[in-house]
């Protein structure tokens, strides 16, 4: 599977338009060549040196094309991190509905994003660099942020978290992650996983016990 096809940069979006699906599949075609093009400069080069000329150029469509869909580039990398949004939170839910330990059930985020994360770190840092990073960050917290209020929701009444163990556990990851990244992914995640949520879960519990 390609890094584009991983990420979710797949152009997967519904259909704007059931009655022309024939103009709708050639836009999300467009949309889907616009965003491997963007991940492939990225990966050759920092996000602050590409332009929208060399993304067009690198989707082989013209730069009034790529304004038919997107306001600038930047318009463009949150149209993927929305796509890779959606594609974590179906594997999340699979890895939920897998899990026959309860236990683990609370922070099982962790599992499967940091599996995911080891096995595309080159792209990740790639996208860390220059003012794409900002960007990423703000998507990736935002949706691990809907991941961890859902799993720490009361088991009996579903009760909303509170915000601040919600943000603690967002925050420590997001720290956890970028540190283990940006040192070339040298431990295995599984060992990241444990060791993240061993240090978690303490601090919930100590949390939950005031």
């Amino acid at each position: 599977m390609s890094a584009t096809e991983h990420l979710g940069w797949n152009g997967r979006e519904k259909a704007a338009d059931p009655a022309h699906p024939t103009v709708d599949r050639r836009a999300l075609r467009t949309r889907q060549s616009l965003h491997h093009a963007l991940i492939r400069l990225i990966l050759e080069r920092d996000y602050d040196d590409i332009t929208v000329g060399d993304i067009a150029d690198a989707a082989n469509v013209g730069r009034s094309t790529f304004y038919a869909h997107f306001t600038d580039k930047d318009d463009l990398l949150r149209s993927g991190a929305g796509n890779l949004r959606a594609m974590l939170l179906q594997e999340h839910g699979s890895a939920v509905a897998g899990e026959d330990r309860p236990e683990r059930r609370p922070l099982g985020f962790s599992r499967f994003m940091t599996a995911h994360l080891k096995e595309q770190h080159h792209l990740y840092r790639a996208l860390m660099r220059g003012r794409a990073g900002p960007i990423i960050l703000d998507k990736f917290r935002q949706f691990l942020c809907e991941i961890v209020r859902a799993e720490l929701a009361s088991a009996d009444d579903k009760a909303a978290a509170p915000e601040i163990a919600v943000q603690f556990v967002v925050g420590a990851y997001m720290s956890v992650v970028t540190w283990w990244l940006d040192r070339g992914a040298k431990e295995p995640p599984e060992e990241i996983d444990r060791a993240f949520r061993d240090l978690a879960t303490g601090s919930l519990r100590t949390l939950r016990g005031r």
